[in-house]
C-alpha cells in the first residue's frame, strides 16, 4: 500500500497539464470543503447537512506547471424524489467525462455500505485513474488514521480497484492539500490552460448567489427542510442614480419551500429568521462580487417540487 507524505525528491516536470478531476463520495465526505481549500475561496457551498450540493461546480486551481479544473458533484445516494434520481444522474455523467476521480472517504467514520455502493460503481469504471482521499483527518488520531488507511487499501482489493494515491487530508486544518493538488496534476493530460488565469469557477454569477443564499437558509433549520429549499435569483440591475465611487447592486430572489407550513421556519418570529440569512448571505455576495449590494429575499411555495418535473426545470435542475 503506497501513502503518500510529502518528498523533496519528487522530479520535477516542465510540461503543462490541464484537465480535470472529480471528487466523488457519499454525503457529508467532505468534497466541497476540499474542492474550496484547493481553490482557495469559497466556490462550492457547505452544510452540516447532507445532500447540500446540486449542481456540479468547478473550481479551477491555477498552477505554474498546470490548471486543475476540479468538478464537485452532489453525494451519491440512494434516491427517494425525482430530484434525487437526477443528482444521481449528474453524478454518473460527471465520473464519465473526467480525466482523474478522488474518492472522499472521512477519516472519521468506518467504511459502509453507502461507501461501497459508490466503490463497486467506480470499479465499473476501467480507464480513469482513482486516488483515495482520506478527509477530515483533523478529527482523528493516528492509530484511527492509520486503521482506516489499512480499511481503503484493502477495500480496493477487494473490489479490483487499483489506487493510483491514497492521500490523507484535512482541509479545515489546510494539512496536505497542496500535496493532493500535487499528486492528481501529474494525472492530467498534457495540454494548455482551458480557463483565463484569475477564473475560479466557470459557474454562472446567478447561480452562486442564489447557492450562498441556499447555504445560508440551511444553516440550524430542522431537519426535514435541507432538500425542500431552493433558491432562485430572478433580478440583478445596478442601482440608478449613485456616484460611480458608491455603486449598489439590487439583488431580487425567491426562496422556494415545499409546503405552506415549512414557511414559517424559514421566514421565523416576526421575520428574524429571514433577516438573518440575508445579512449572512449578503457578506459572502459581496465578498464574491466585490461590491455592495441590496437584497431582497421572498420566500414562496412551490408544491412538492423535487417531484414535478415542470416545477424542477423551472428552478433549474
Amino acid at each position: 500500500m503506497s501513502v503518500r507524505t510529502p518528498s523533496s525528491e519528487e522530479p520535477v516536470e516542465t510540461v503543462h497539464r490541464a484537465g480535470f478531476a472529480c471528487f466523488v463520495g457519499r454525503p457529508n465526505a467532505g468534497k466541497s470543503t476540499l474542492t474550496n481549500a484547493l481553490v482557495g475561496q469559497k466556490v462550492a457551498i457547505t452544510a452540516n447537512q447532507p445532500q447540500t450540493t446540486r449542481h456540479t461546480v468547478r473550481g479551477i486551481v491555477h498552477r505554474p506547471d498546470a490548471q486543475l479544473i476540479l468538478v464537485d458533484t452532489p453525494g451519491l445516494h440512494k434516491p427517494r424524489t425525482l430530484l434525487g434520481e437526477r443528482l444521481n444522474d449528474v453524478v454518473r455523467t460527471t465520473w464519465a467525462e473526467v480525466d482523474v476521480i478522488g474518492f472522499c472517504l472521512p477519516a472519521n467514520e468506518k467504511i459502509g455500505p453507502g461507501d461501497r455502493f459508490i466503490a463497486k460503481e467506480l470499479a465499473g469504471i476501467r480507464k480513469t485513474p482513482k486516488v483515495a482521499v482520506v478527509t477530515k483527518t483533523d478529527l482523528v488520531d493516528s492509530k484511527t488514521l492509520a486503521e482506516q488507511l489499512i480499511a481503503i487499501d484493502q477495500l480496493g482489493k477487494d473490489l479490483g480497484i487499483e489506487w493510483a494515491e491514497i492521500v490523507p487530508v484535512s482541509a479545515v486544518g489546510a494539512k496536505q492539500v497542496d500535496l493532493l493538488a500535487d499528486l492528481l496534476v501529474p494525472l492530467l493530460p498534457e495540454g494548455p490552460a482551458l480557463y483565463p488565469e484569475g477564473d475560479l469557477t466557470d459557474e454562472p454569477e446567478q447561480v452562486m448567489i442564489a447557492e450562498l443564499i441556499r447555504e445560508a437558509a440551511l444553516e440550524g433549520v430542522r431537519d426535514e427542510l435541507p432538500h425542500s429549499i431552493a433558491v432562485v435569483v430572478e433580478e440583478m440591475l445596478p442601482r440608478e442614480d449613485r456616484p460611480a465611487d458608491r455603486p449598489l447592486l439590487d439583488i431580487h430572489a425567491n426562496v422556494y419551500i415545499e409546503r405552506p407550513s415549512q414557511k414559517g421556519i424559514i421566514i421565523g418570529p416576526k421575520g428574524k429568521r429571514l433577516k438573518e440569512v440575508g445579512i449572512k448571505s449578503r457578506k459572502h455576495i459581496e465578498a464574491l462580487l466585490g461590491t455592495p449590494v441590496f437584497l431582497d429575499l421572498h420566500v414562496k411555495v412551490a408544491k412538492d417540487w423535487q417531484r414535478d418535473p415542470k416545477q424542477l426545470r423551472r428552478l433549474g435542475f
